[in-house]
């Protein structure tokens, strides 16, 4: 496929994926409401209008097919109003139609992962031409009875036409539709409509197409016929006709007065070619007459246009790979040896500017990369709303904090992790019986919360629910018997809950179509250190669950202190650092195992010697030589004894080299690397990783 054919596809992805997604929010909104604003039902015949004509243009008949069938059903809801669907129907209505989200979204994955689509779609597209039935029946599922009489054409050829209803309109226009397009009067009523707009005056046949589905057989056997007053009329309604969808073949004819056979018709023209959206609707048909009037609301007639254009997240990636190499260059520049001890004080000026001008394009490309974390927390509605109809569990989820920016990646990198924790909060948090929660004096119906806020460099994450808890007792009896937990051992509360990250482990006994299958929170946490983050859980029995997310605002840059060992260079991340202070040795308490500790703020914390854990030949041994930093992340707080401080700045993250980072130094609190001004390298340490590393030395 060429280059050009896989731009098209990405941008026929993107657009549809995008569709989808606002598709999603707008049926979560309106299965609350238990019907359509008038906005939402314009909005959906749009989306689904963009859907059909794109994927028509990229020929997946599948998806086409589908979104034409919603398409007719909304144009119906658009023309008679919300008022058209019974009660009773609507409950059907969202749920096809959130069937028919879960089709899209399936055909789509099965492009990107370049498989064949589905070709039998019979199932859904009857279950929408079923509810169309309904509708127009008043919720009734039979169609009304064909009438007995019919008007006598000879089908699609050039055969004498039947006389109109009056005989002052001679000048007719007969159409056949696709075969096999179905629904062949709702789309007689949809070209009825369009050609009203070009303020001609007009019969049809047959007539009241949208209320008697019984026509569409006569319209699929016989065709479709439009009269009107004049040959001129008749020519200008003919451009309504070319633009319609779906459209077979259509042919002029006359009729006499008398109601005496028609002069033979010129021969049948074939339809215009399906432009890359096969259907106009009403609002756009009127364009080529500016003056016509138009029953569309002004909201509908024009979209608000957003000055947005989409990238692809790799040339992002390349433009922040380029930003930080002139971070990294106008750093060497500036602090070149070779300029120590001159007096440049117009250089120094200008590397003044340029240091002010590379802060700021770093600051902007950084932000091309920022997207609000609400395109993941809006998918968590669906995943509450099926899980709740499923487990017949009522809940609501209550969204915090959505335009909350992170990157890029990291925002795809948390999705599976979020959607994972609020499956489990709906499987295993809240409780199965309202009664249940209604005895404990809980609302009826259980809430998950989700929100995001930011705090300096990083950004917290939170899935509250406030269901059962965590059984303490039953999740160290189940890692005990996995060998997980020392059975003579006495555990805290925040051990026994990370045994729940271990691999392997789960709480439900019973395989569910949700969990008990083994794969569980080790996924969650490994997802999230993937994109430099951790993950820690607090519980009460009976009160509910807290899974708290800390993660990075970004990958590429960050604001560290840097520190040397020796002639060793270290990144803490500054977010990490909590005071740093020069102790004496009085100050230091040796414990029974020969471990240090410091008493900071009333509490005790181990120290981790940087040099002894990394091995370094050179570097400080007495401690009132160095610099003690207390550190800390989400889970704990310790000490880290270095030489001294050299200085906080921005630095450009690099990922270590796959050779490097097969020897799993990770777990040795090494995170990756960045290049210092003067070409030197400096390791970034990972606080949590660092922390368990050490812990075999106190």
């Amino acid at each position: 496929m060429s280059s050009g054919s896989d731009s098209i596809l990405d941008m026929y992805l993107y657009e549809t994926n995008t569709l989808l997604e606002q598709l999603d929010g707008i049926l979560l909104a309106a299965e609350q409401a238990d019907t359509f604003s008038e906005e939402n039902v314009n909005e959906i015949f749009r989306i689904m209008h963009t859907i059909k004509g794109s994927s028509a243009m990229m020929e997946f008949t599948s998806l086409m097919t589908v979104a034409h069938r919603i398409e007719d059903l909304f144009f119906i809801i658009r023309e008679k109003t919300m008022e058209v669907v019974p009660l009773d129907l609507r409950p059907e209505l969202f749920n096809m139609l959130f069937e028919a989200v879960d089709f899209f979204r399936g055909e789509i994955e099965k492009v990107e992962n370049e498989e064949p689509l589905s070709e039998s779609i019979d199932s859904i597209v009857d279950k929408i031409n079923s509810l169309v039935n309904k509708i127009q029946n008043g919720g009734g599922g039979q169609p009304k009875e064909k009438p007995g009489a019919a008007p006598a054409a000879a089908g699609e050829s050039a055969a004498p036409a039947p006389a109109p209803a009056d005989s002052a309109y001679p000048f007719g226009v007969h159409v056949f539709f696709d075969e096999g397009s179905g629904m062949e009067n709702l789309r007689a009523f949809m070209l009825v409509t369009a050609v009203k707009d070009f303020s001609v005056d007009f019969l049809s046949s047959p007539e009241n197409t949208e209320a008697d589905p019984s026509t569409s057989e006569i319209i699929a056997d016989e065709g479709f016929y439009l009269w009107f007053h004049t040959v001129e009329e008749r020519d200008t309604a003919v451009s309504a006709v070319q633009s319609a969808g779906s459209i077979r073949s259509y042919q002029p004819v006359e009729a006499k007065a008398e109601s005496a056979p028609a002069a033979p018709a010129p021969a049948a023209q074939p339809a215009a070619p399906a432009p890359a959206v096969p259907a106009v609707p009403a609002q756009q048909a009127e364009e080529p007459k500016a003056a016509a009037p138009s029953k569309a609301p002004a909201a509908q007639q024009q979209h608000a246009k957003e000055s947005l254009i989409s990238v692809n997240l790799s040339k992002l990636d390349q433009l922040m790979a380029v930003v930080s190499e002139i971070v990294i260059t106008e750093s060497m520049v500036t602090a070149s040896p070779d300029l120590k001890g001159l007096r440049l004080d117009n250089f120094n000026k200008s590397a003044r500017d340029l240091r002010k001008l590379t802060d700021d394009l770093q600051d902007v490309s950084m932000s091309l990369r920022m997207v609000p974390v609400s395109s993941v927390f809006q998918k968590m509605n669906r995943i509450v709303r099926d899980m709740s109809k499923k487990l017949n569990r009522p809940a609501r989820l209550t969204l915090i904090g959505e335009d909350t920016e992170v990157d890029k990646t990291i925002v795809d990198g948390i999705s599976d992790p979020i959607m994972h924790i609020v499956r489990n909060s709906m499987d295993h948090g809240l409780e199965e019986h309202q009664e249940e929660r209604i005895a404990k004096g809980k609302d009826p119906v259980g809430e998950i919360i989700l929100s995001a806020r930011h705090t300096g460099s990083e950004v917290i994450i939170e899935i509250i629910d406030d269901g059962r808890g965590a059984d303490s007792q039953a999740i160290l009896n189940k890692a005990i018997r996995q060998g997980l937990a020392d059975p003579d051992r006495e555990y805290s509360q925040k051990e026994i809950l990370g045994f729940m990250m271990m691999p392997g482990f789960s709480t439900n006994t019973q395989v569910t179509e949700f969990s008990g299958r083994g794969v569980g929170m080790d996924v969650v946490k490994k997802n999230v250190a993937d994109v430099g983050g951790t993950v820690s859980i607090s519980s009460e029995w009976g009160k509910g669950m807290t899974t708290t997310l800390k993660i990075p605002l970004t990958m590429a840059i960050m604001d560290g202190m840097e520190v040397s060992v020796g002639e060793s260079l270290f990144t803490i991340p500054i977010n990490n650092i909590r005071s740093s202070s020069r102790v004496t040795a009085g100050d230091v308490i040796h414990d029974p195992a020969r471990g240090e500790m410091m008493k900071f703020q009333g509490n005790f914390y181990p120290i981790i010697r940087a040099k002894d854990l990394f091995g370094l030949e050179d570097g400080h041994d007495n401690i009132e030589d160095g610099i003690v930093i207390w550190l800390e992340d989400s889970e704990r707080s310790y000490c880290l004894f270095v030489d001294d401080l050299l200085g906080q700045q921005q630095i450009v993250v690099k990922p270590l080299p796959a050779y490097v980072n097969s020897f799993d130094v990770k777990s040795c609190g090494i995170t990756g690397c960045s290049i210092m001004g003067d070409g030197s390298i400096s390791i970034i340490l990972d606080v949590a990783n660092l922390y368990n590393a050490g812990r075999g030395m106190f």
